[in-house]
């Protein structure tokens, strides 16, 4: 089957994902090792965390009804808004930022939830089967991109400029692009919503005997549980084994250029028949390259580690993704009813991130020792796996289709 072209309302919404994503990775980075200087607290970073994934989730659950029954544009800029309100916050506060490490998280949280669930009830309307799995290769390309220049001039920055006063910069620089970021979403197409939006939707599906989501929510709930740790304990620590932040930029452009041409290439080539193989390998290698770090967690061995996950996540991230809206776009009642099954995928989401977390918040208290991180990456890192296998009957059901 030929993939169909992006439409100007795709590239308008890869542009204001992408924006979003700069400004992020300039700042967002640095956050957690921004909040471990002042404390040298693995906990405060826990919590921070916690509120951020908790409050993102419960955001999604009520601005659903306002996406799916009014403009869902204004959630999106709002998102945007509350963004920048975040880095704003963190450079007033300075070192004081220690103390409000929940309420930061509750703040990011907020920002996050509004415009997540309105991109994402965007993104199913703007793009179809045909060219969903292209859209998704271009938004990890355009990801990859602003991780490999924002985080490594951000790190560049903070050593130049010894410490504080490069922190301030790059979250200044933020708060401007999220400005653009939301100048340029007036651009896309107004979406008023249409329909009631229904509260239980989500435990209804669940609660349904033979529905597929019943499988379905547990392979998301399974790629949360290794998000929740990953997205920020891996820059953490690659931080905490070198004490130098341009060596994390470095880090993250070396990762970020390796996942770019990886996402280009995955969302090139990849097709309906052949998700099933390629998202198994996917789900085995990325737990595979943490192994190195057994034998010794040095700048040398997280850069192996991060390159070998750049290279493969594209072949778990990109499939599932796409067979996840695949379903939701299944049918014309489930199409109809898009806002609350995007509310239930991120259910999936944080709830597996919280699981996750939790593993995080248990373990490092107890034993902050490189060995114990190791294990606690590696043991959250083959939950993916099982992820694939209950989202195999899915992917095999589009092979025989296709």
């Amino acid at each position: 089957m030929v993939k169909a072209a992006l439409g100007g309302q795709c590239v308008l919404l890869l542009l204001v994902q992408a924006l979003y994503g700069i400004a992020n990775a300039l700042s967002g980075t640095f956050v957690p090792v921004y909040l471990w200087k002042a404390s040298q607290s693995y906990m405060l970073i826990g919590w921070f965390t916690l509120g951020q994934y908790a409050t993102s989730g419960l955001i999604f659950w009520i601005a659903g009804k306002w996406v799916k029954e009014h403009n869902k544009m204004n959630s999106l800029r709002i998102g945007i808004v509350l963004s920048g309100l975040f880095y704003c916050t963190v450079l007033l506060l300075g070192q004081q930022a220690k103390t409000y490490g929940v309420p930061l998280g509750i703040l990011n949280g907020m920002a996050q939830g509004f415009f997540w669930v309105a991109f994402n009830v965007i993104y199913f309307e703007v793009t179809g089967p045909d060219n969903r799995d292209r859209y998704n290769g271009w938004a990890g390309f355009l990801g990859s991109g602003a991780g490999i220049i924002a985080p490594w001039v951000s790190g560049l920055l903070i050593t130049t400029l010894k410490g504080e006063k490069g922190y301030r910069l790059i979250f200044t620089i933020s708060l401007i692009i999220f400005a653009v970021g939301v100048v340029l979403s007036f651009w896309l197409k107004k979406r008023h919503g249409q329909g009631i939006y229904n509260w239980k939707h989500g435990v209804q599906q669940l609660m349904q005997k033979g529905n597929p989501w019943r499988r379905m929510f547990p392979a998301i709930a399974a790629q949360g549980v290794r998000e929740g740790v990953f997205m920020f304990l891996v820059g953490l620590t690659v931080y905490t084994a070198t004490k130098d932040e341009s060596k994390l930029g470095t880090f993250s452009l070396i990762t970020s250029l390796v996942a770019l041409i990886s996402f280009w290439l995955v969302g090139k080539y990849l097709k309906k028949n052949n998700r099933k193989i390629v998202m198994l390998i996917g789900v085995i290698m990325i737990a595979v390259v943490i192994l190195p770090l057994f034998w010794n967690v040095s700048y040398a061995t997280l850069l192996m580690f991060g390159i070998g996950t750049s290279l493969f996540i594209p072949l778990y991230t990109i499939p599932m993704t796409s067979r996840v809206f695949d379903l939701i776009g299944q049918t014309e009642e489930s199409a109809r009813e898009r806002e609350e099954f995007i509310v239930l995928r991120e259910a999936g989401l944080v709830i597996g991130r919280i699981i996750g977390l939790t593993s995080y918040l248990i373990v490092l208290p107890q034993n902050q020792s490189a060995v114990a991180i190791t294990w606690l990456l590696f043991a959250v890192g083959i939950v993916p796996i099982a992820g694939w296998w209950f989202i195999k009957p899915f992917l095999e059901q589009q092979r025989q289709i296709s």
